[in-house]
């Protein structure tokens, strides 16, 4: 099996910084109409070395995207450089879950996606050597682990839920990925989409999950499974999975196309 190797700080010099801080910083102006994504952007650009953007209105044009979108590039190279495959994130007892944990989705809880279970097959394709389809009794049957973590979403709140799943790294040992590989990529049921690097795939924390706090997934939390990584931030950890694909062909993601930063860790 091949090892992963951190990246160098040579993806890092790819990035022009001075250029392009000096570009974002000429051309602020007229507020982005999606506030979220806005506050979201103030807030990443800082490891860029924005910090003056802080409060500022963006404006949402074509050059300023492209200003933004190379110090997006710098962020990811930066936080993956800083991301130790071996630092576990915070845990809580049972009792510090937060009741109901909250639902969060790209569209309202009333459009949920209602997945059947007869029928089910997880996809696997790409840089695997096993390509065959799982249903939900094969993941049962592999060895599963509890976890009680902080959802942490990027509009600022966060809660604390308990999840049940098998270990996405013997997951994807058990397939005989390419761990060499960049990237994991997911398509989901409910048509949302992104992509994580693969050393976060690898984290021991990094759960394919099938439970919550005991149950099987509601359909809600992304029932048949969700990846919960309390390494990364919400939108990240996709729902309602129904493929799985290991490349190193960039896969881009729902959220990052649309200029949030990829690594997205918390």
């Amino acid at each position: 099996m091949k090892i992963f190797k951190r990246p160098s700080m040579a993806t890092l010099a790819d990035v022009d910084t001075d250029a392009a801080l000096a570009e974002a910083r000429k051309l602020i102006g007229r507020r982005i109409e999606q506030p979220a994504r806005r506050a979201f952007l103030q807030r990443s650009l800082t490891l860029g070395g924005l910090s003056l953007l802080s409060g500022c209105s963006i404006s949402d044009n074509a050059t300023v995207e492209a200003a933004l979108m190379r110090i997006s590039r710098f962020n990811d190279a930066a936080q993956a450089w800083i991301f130790d495959p071996t630092r576990l994130a915070p845990t809580y007892p049972d009792a510090m879950i937060t009741r109901p944990f909250p639902f969060n989705a790209f569209y309202g809880e009333d459009e949920v996606r209602e997945v059947a279970e007869a029928g089910y097959r997880l996809e696997v394709t790409g840089l695997v050597a096993d390509k065959r389809s799982w249903t939900l009794a094969d993941l049962r049957a592999m060895p599963q682990q509890d976890q009680v973590t902080r959802h942490i979403c990027v509009e600022g709140w966060s809660a604390i839920g308990k999840w049940g799943g098998v270990p996405f790294a013997d997951f994807l040992r058990r397939i005989g990925a390419d761990t060499s590989a960049r990237y994991v990529g997911f398509k989901c049921a409910d048509d949302y989409y992104t992509s994580i690097d693969m050393p976060t795939a690898l984290h021991p924390q990094t759960l394919l999950t099938l439970t919550y706090d005991g149950q099987p997934l509601p359909p809600k939390y992304g029932f048949p499974m969700k990846l919960r990584m309390p390494t990364k931030l919400g939108y990240k950890n996709p729902k309602h999975i129904r493929a799985i694909f290991v490349t190193n062909t960039y896969p881009g993601g729902y959220w990052e196309d649309q200029g949030y930063n990829w690594f997205g860790g918390s």
